[in-house]
């Protein structure tokens, strides 16, 4: 486990880091391999990540794992990718629970068989009372949907359109438990938000790299963590360094 007792971490650590883990298909391909195995690498890594989430001292932490796009990827692919859900449940459970990290679910379950919801959900009630690092899962998740599902809540409860502010959307969005995110990493260099927080996000800082998400190692996490340190979050306003004659 990574021990941050023995590396520099910077003073500003976000509260909200969000991972796009883009590039498991490419990395596989890279190394001969089918597409599964490098799924199955990018959940390997994502222990290591979460692992080195907690010792820096970030509190939440949202993974994009699978999209409302994803779907129309070949069967045997999605297939193996709500395997892949159901495997690391039952293995990884055990363990996150251990180590303070409270699992929520972002997105839709509907289309999980019902024995997976029910697994998802029991995970979820397990551990609830974990506060050490927030771990949000983006199953089934997409900006756009989660937006017109809050919408739709909003009119079924009556609300009126004068009522209505960005505090009211935030209430009623599936992260409505979570700050916005801080900071939002995309791995394999690929330069899209791919319908992710796209509310959310709105003032997030970025970082980009071209490591494949098998590959991005918390020494890694930790450089973004530098470059976030370095940045000035200005939300709209005018920089508080003096500007130049």
């Amino acid at each position: 486990m990574t021990n941050a007792s023995e590396i520099k971490l910077p003073e500003n650590i976000p509260e909200h880091v969000a991972i796009i883990m883009d590039g498991n298909g490419r990395w596989a391909r890279s190394r001969g391999l089918p597409r599964m195995a490098g799924h199955r690498a990018g959940v390997d890594n994502l222990r290591r990540i979460i692992e080195a989430a907690a010792e820096y001292g970030i509190k939440y932490l949202t993974i994009y794992a699978f999209s409302t796009e994803n779907w129309k990827r070949p069967p045997a692919e999605v297939k193996g990718l709500i395997n892949i859900l159901e495997d690391v449940i039952d293995r990884e459970l055990k363990s996150l629970d251990e180590n303070g990290v409270q699992l929520r679910h972002i997105g839709r379950l509907e289309q999980l068989r019902p024995e997976l919801q029910a697994k998802v959900k029991q995970a979820i009630k397990i551990t609830e009372e974990n506060d050490r690092l927030i771990l949000n899962v983006a199953w089934n998740y997409g900006g756009r949907d989660e937006i017109v599902c809050a919408i739709r809540e909003m009119i079924a409860d009556g609300i009126e359109p004068e009522e209505i502010t960005e505090s009211t959307v935030g209430r009623y969005l599936f992260t409505s438990e979570s700050p916005d995110p801080d900071l939002i990493i995309r791995t394999s260099g690929e330069m899209r938000v791919s319908n992710f927080l796209i509310w959310q996000g709105a003032y997030s800082e970025w970082y980009v790299t071209k490591t494949y998400w098998p590959d991005f190692d918390p020494e890694e996490l930790l450089e973004a963590l530098n470059v976030y340190a370095q940045r000035e979050r200005r939300y709209g306003r005018i920089s508080g360094k003096a500007l130049p004659r």
